[in-house]
């Protein structure tokens, strides 16, 4: 079963990121927070398509359902 901090360590190994969180216990569902300046000038689609991609296979074969809210550093020093 997948654990939200596998999961993070998936996304980190193929994402820089400035901030990750990822949660969910169930070892299929997540929810993931992620801060990447690789986000900027990209649409949300374009975004989770990066996120997507650092996952690759797992996707299909691990991970069920992931929710996620994305953004650039700008925009989370924005909203803290």
């Amino acid at each position: 079963m997948l654990s939200a901090q596998q999961l993070e360590q998936y996304i980190t190994q193929h994402l820089d990121c400035d901030y990750i969180k990822v949660s969910g216990d169930d070892g299929t569902h997540f929810e993931a927070l992620i801060v990447s300046e690789a986000f900027s000038g990209k649409s949300m689609v374009q975004q989770h398509q990066l996120v997507y991609a650092a996952l690759g296979d797992r996707m299909r074969a691990e991970i069920h359902a992931l929710s996620m809210k994305t953004l650039t550093p700008a925009q989370w020093q924005k909203s803290n």
